[in-house]
């Protein structure tokens, strides 16, 4: 039987699969250092709650990445995945980080400020090189702004 539209959450949640090297190296970071809990797993593969989104980590060359993507005056690795948090969590995660010594592509800062979007991102990369980026908006409404 079909699911009745009425039923599907209002917003979906993603799901993304990729590769790292390392499964144990793989569970220090997103469980460790990002705080991220530790779903289903085998041999080949782990899955975490990402912030309320599910990743799938298995065992495989991780894709290559440019840094071609433009971010104000920086060129940011591409591909990449990301989140977009309410600002005090998007604060509270670049503490984390800051705290565990995070290397980042683009440390935690401010974008279009006082613009329609303004911002707060960071940008960094995993221990096998996936980049990911974090935004941080004062209001969701801002998130989709022009």
């Amino acid at each position: 039987m079909p699911i009745q539209p009425s039923t599907l959450p209002a917003r979906g949640l993603f799901h993304f699969a990729f590769h790292v090297t390392d499964l144990d190296a793989a569970r220090r970071f997103y469980g460790g250092v990002l705080g991220c809990t530790e779903g289903r797993s085998t041999d080949t593969w782990v899955d975490f709650d990402f912030f309320s989104h599910q990743i799938s980590l298995h065992l495989g060359e991780p894709f290559k990445t440019t840094r071609t993507g433009r971010v104000g005056e920086h060129l940011v690795p591409m591909p990449h995945f990301g989140l977009v948090m309410r600002l005090p969590d998007w604060q509270a995660l670049a503490a984390r980080l800051q705290a565990a010594g995070m290397d980042f592509v683009l440390p935690p800062q401010c974008r279009f400020e006082g613009q329609p979007g303004e911002q707060w991102t960071m940008f960094f990369c995993d221990p096998f090189g996936n980049p990911i980026e974090v935004k941080g908006f004062a209001s969701t409404d801002a998130i989709f702004a022009t």
